[in-house]
């Protein structure tokens, strides 16, 4: 992990003396604890990582999570492992500091406890927000990361490629969520990376719809948006269908949301302003006669989180560089009658991308 740290202090912009990361208890966990300290196994509430300049890390565990804590780090001699009851803590935290007395934080996933707390153990302290560093850090994978994310995108392919076998009159949008994640987990998921959408007929018209009891009737169309967590790696994966008698309207959507992502696949290279993705797929979709039904960005990162802190659309100019995994998800929305989203994960290479999902995108129609 040594790398991983001097890549984030690498990119503050102030010197400091240390850089720490506290987590608080789950859902708020700072997933960039993760990122320094890769251990795939623990929740590691309440825990602490003190990162130092020279890519030394110190990792402060509670008693709970000792045996997962020194099982990561038994394979890298740049982590030490600390193991300490509440009422030790601060006595610890001190201890591991030394003479700090600029240190940076992790502002964007520090809850304001946490923060009072680190303030009270270090009086007098300078803080510095690392958030930027943090996530320029985590914009471009490295070897592990990828490989851990191609796995997470062939689990949620190979269950892409199911749902059209699953699909029957009656069938409800919870229980079709439910058989994409058990799915899922048979494959190898550690769990959901997100809560699966499943939306039939005009549903399909809200992009971060909640599956309800609405029951799959001939003529509906369909939108699966779901991905799977490998190791701590998210995929994020959105196929739709039509079922049943074929509606010419939304055979004609799904062919243009097609184009729209070829468009866009066209432009990813490294260099390439990350807006230019996103125009090209807009640029499809504004001249057919659905202008201005694309709603959103067309695409996100994806690591530890599944929006991993970095999106694009039409006003973002970073450029893209090898190594950075997103997502690629134009859609059309039809508010009353349904919706259509396409999304893949691609990894950015020295002359292009690479598929890291493969789930067929095309327009794919379920007999009722």
């Amino acid at each position: 992990m040594k790398a991983r740290v001097k890549k984030v202090f690498g990119f503050l912009e102030t010197p400091v003396d240390a850089l720490v990361l506290a987590n608080s208890v789950d859902p708020h966990l700072d997933r960039s604890f993760f990122y320094l300290f890769d251990a795939p196994s623990g929740l590691f509430e309440g825990s602490i990582a003190i990162a130092h300049p020279d890519g030394e890390l110190d990792v402060l565990a509670s008693p709970l999570e000792t045996e997962s804590a020194h099982v990561a780090a038994k394979s890298d001699p740049h982590v030490r492992v600390h193991t300490a009851g509440r009422d030790e803590t601060e006595a610890t935290v001190k201890k591991l500091l030394g003479g700090a007395s600029t240190i940076a934080l992790n502002y964007a996933e520090l809850t304001h406890a946490g923060f009072l707390q680190l303030d009270k153990m270090r009086p007098g302290a300078s803080w510095v927000d690392a958030t930027k560093a943090v996530r320029r850090a985590r914009a471009t994978k490295d070897a592990e990361e990828i490989a851990r994310l191609r796995r997470a995108a062939e689990i949620g392919s190979t269950v892409g490629g199911e749902i059209p076998g699953v699909l029957r009159p009656g069938l409800r949008e919870v229980e079709l969520a439910s058989e994409i994640e058990y799915r899922m987990n048979r494959a190898g998921a550690s769990g959901p990376s997100f809560s699966t959408i499943v939306a039939f007929g005009a549903h399909g018209a809200e992009p971060h719809y909640t599956p309800g009891d609405t029951r799959l009737e001939p003529g509906n169309s369909i939108v699966c948006d779901f991905g799977a967590y490998y190791r701590r790696y998210a995929s994020d994966i959105t196929r739709s269908f039509h079922f049943g008698t074929r509606d010419a309207e939304m055979k004609a959507v799904h062919e243009t949301v097609e184009a729209a992502q070829r468009a866009a696949f066209d432009t990813i290279r490294p260099g390439v302003s990350a807006k230019e993705v996103h125009l090209a797929a807009e640029r499809v979709i504004d001249a057919s006669r659905w202008k201005g039904r694309l709603i959103h960005g067309v695409g996100h990162s994806i690591g530890l989180a599944v929006h991993d802190g970095w999106y694009y659309g039409p006003k973002i100019d970073d450029p893209l560089e090898e190594g950075m995994v997103f997502t690629v998800e134009p859609g059309i929305y039809l508010p009353g009658k349904g919706g259509v989203r396409i999304e893949d994960d691609v990894v950015v290479t020295k002359s292009g991308y690479e598929f890291l999902t493969t789930a067929p995108r095309q327009y794919i129609e379920v007999a009722a």
